[in-house]
């Protein structure tokens, strides 16, 4: 199973989902995400210290993502849901089962429910998009 994945695919699903995640908390959700966050109410000092260690957020998330994408391809690949719409559903099937699972016992012990609609809807588009890409690549 682990070897027919395609890693360069499980780059590709690690790549498009730094670009959804900048589209996602930029132009569509970026202000709303910001005032959720507070880091509205950040000053300038405190802005120009988070954006010199951005880089290994976003590193790390990177990282994170190749990890989620492996594992992905190795259950589209272990179930043999070839196509990108059978990767999708894949996708689709690991957010519900777990991603949505965790994001409500947040909401459930004391988190914001607009930051939870938020990160649970970029997941399931970052999913579906990932899904999509490893399942068309197999």
């Amino acid at each position: 199973m682990w070897a027919n994945i395609n890693y360069l695919a499980v780059l590709a699903a690690a790549v498009a989902s730094m670009v959804i995640g900048s589209i996602w908390y930029g132009p569509l959700f970026g202000k709303k995400f910001m005032a959720v966050s507070g880091m509205d109410k950040l000053t300038p000092e405190q802005q120009a210290g988070m954006k010199k260690t951005m880089w290994m957020s976003y590193v790390g998330q990177f990282l994170a993502s190749l990890l989620m994408f492996y594992v992905l391809a190795g259950i589209i690949v272990g179930f043999e849901q070839f196509g990108w719409d059978k990767g999708a559903m894949a996708g689709l099937i690991m957010w519900l089962g777990f991603v949505l699972p965790i994001k409500i016992g947040d909401v459930a012990w004391g988190g914001n429910k607009t930051m939870f609609w938020l990160t649970s809807m970029n997941m399931l588009v970052t999913l579906l998009a990932a899904g999509a890409i490893i399942g068309a690549w197999l």
